[in-house]
């Protein structure tokens, strides 16, 4: 893995986090994801049309039906996750979404593109299952917060791995522009959503007095940190960008517990640790 590559996907990984914890402390509904799609779009139609005038890209069919399909994973993606943000811990959800996401990217990437990790990445593969132990616990079953999180980030998880394998196929086999594939994400919970902020509109008003702000950091750093992993995955394979990213479940666990005040803080340090040994053997497997 280059050390461009590299940079790309830790900021990426902070990004992440960075955005992840915003929205857990905002916990806002459907307008205010709403909101993140049109400041989103707003900020970035520009970079869109520069894009397009400079390669001269082409609106076939095909590019727009693989743009589709990339969007209406990620928007199954952020469902999951702020479903899971609402039943349960920032930090539990967030690492169990993150750990599971390069295991089930990693095992696609084998079966998919032909990618073969060794005996170190599988090693690696392990320290993160048992990381995700650690952190959800081994009280499962007497604790429903906790399986309510393990839950929503095993379902966010596979999300993950499914825009991801999906996304590297369109940037990398199919040679779709990776901000195309970002806008489009982008641009279709902003048009889904328009009965619901229409039927909602005063809630709307309402977290655009109180939200603006946090709406605004969410719609510059969730499509940033993904196009830099986009780009990462034109000269890196998954087997390495998935696990690296993975770098973001370190923050999370720690804004989770020194900022939310989140409890178990020794056992998910522990855990995040683990994680984080394993990801390094992934990415040198």
């Amino acid at each position: 893995m280059t050390a461009s590559a590299l940079i790309l996907v830790i900021v990426a990984a902070l990004l992440h986090a960075i955005w992840n914890l915003i929205t857990k402390q905002v916990n806002g509904g459907l307008p205010f994801f709403w909101l993140i799609s049109l400041f989103s779009a707003v900020l970035y139609l520009p970079v869109v049309i520069f894009q397009l005038r400079k390669e001269h890209l082409t609106y076939a069919s095909g590019m727009l039906g693989i743009a589709l399909v990339s969007a209406v994973l990620h928007l199954l993606y952020f469902v999951a996750l702020q479903i899971g943000y609402r039943k349960a811990d920032l930090s539990v959800v967030y690492p169990v979404a993150r750990g599971a996401g390069p295991l089930f990217s990693v095992a696609g990437a084998i079966m998919l593109f032909g990618e073969r990790p060794g005996i170190v990445a599988f090693a690696g593969i392990f320290l993160i299952i048992a990381g995700v132990v650690i952190m959800t616990g081994f009280k499962i079953g007497k604790d429903t917060a906790v399986m309510k999180g393990l839950n929503y980030g095993l379902l966010t998880g596979a999300f993950i791995a499914a825009y991801t394998l999906w996304d590297r196929a369109a940037v990398v086999e199919n040679h779709v522009s990776a901000i195309f594939i970002t806008f489009a994400s982008i641009i279709l919970p902003l048009v889904l959503l328009i009965p619901v902020v229409i039927k909602k509109h005063a809630e709307v008003k309402l977290e655009v007095r109180t939200h603006w702000k946090q709406v605004l950091a969410i719609s510059v750093f969730q499509p940033l940190s993904y196009l830099l992993i986009l780009i990462a995955m034109k000269t890196t394979p998954i087997t390495y960008v998935a696990p690296v990213r993975e770098l973001s479940i370190v923050f999370g666990v720690f804004f989770g517990v020194n900022l939310l005040k989140e409890k178990d803080s020794l056992k998910r340090f522990i855990a995040a640790g683990i994680i984080l040994v394993g990801i390094v053997l992934l990415a040198l497997g």
